[in-house]
């Protein structure tokens, strides 16, 4: 039994778990994983068994229970120091935590309107009042991360951090819609796509057989 247990939900469609899977690869911790099959008769049970927010994703660790991903992240990051979760120098440091919690606060257009769907493409589709607004903010947020701080890598901040764990949801959702990027965006969502941590929540999501009907634009 690892020393970390992380609970998600369906792969396919839960950005949030996605977010604290990939802040548990980062922190580089060995965990056990349960998956909750959301949306589902008994969900609700599932999930307040493991905390009292009823919600994904939930890490344990001994008789502590963290649940949010951004607090799942502050914790591994405090657990694991040196694994870089956050970047080195205080600058690029400050606006990382800055854009994550921007991203976890906010962009509820571009998240209700374009739900996480791994499973499928859907050019032109999730539309909406709001989402256009939101792709300009999230562009913006990406070009000033790569043009101060990501002359080190393809990420955010050069190399894969906790803010990338954050904004890897977005990019799915721009390559699921189809969204129009500029070619710095462009050549991050590339980069998510090549992360070897994604690519393994990728693959495993395809091969879930369960479907959420609300979550399936149309």
């Amino acid at each position: 039994m690892a020393e970390f247990t992380l609970i998600v939900g369906n792969k396919v469609y839960s950005s949030w778990s996605l977010r604290g899977w990939l802040a548990a690869r980062l922190a580089g911790i060995a965990f056990d994983e349960e998956l909750v099959r959301l949306s589902e008769p008994g969900s609700r049970v599932a999930l307040l068994a493991h905390s009292p927010a009823g919600k994904v994703p939930v890490l344990k660790h001994g008789r502590r229970v963290i649940w949010d991903s951004l607090a799942i992240v502050e914790y591994l990051a405090e657990q694991r120091p040196d694994a870089g979760l956050w970047p080195a120098d205080p600058d690029a440091r400050a606006l990382a935590r800055s854009i994550a919690a921007e991203m976890h606060g906010g962009f509820g257009a571009l998240r209700s309107r374009m739900p996480m769907n791994l499973r499928k493409s859907l050019p032109g589709r999730g539309g909406g009042a709001g989402v256009e607004r939101d792709i300009v903010r999230i562009g913006a947020l990406w070009r000033d991360c790569r043009s101060r701080f990501g002359g080190g890598g393809p990420f955010l901040f050069g190399a894969a951090s906790a803010a990338d764990a954050m904004y890897a949801p977005v990019a799915t959702r721009f390559r699921t819609y189809g969204v129009a990027l500029d070619p710095t965006g462009e050549a991050y969502v590339e980069a998510i796509y090549a992360w070897p941590a994604f690519r393994e929540w990728q693959a495993a999501a395809l091969e879930e057989p369960w479907i959420i009907p609300e979550d399936e634009v149309d």
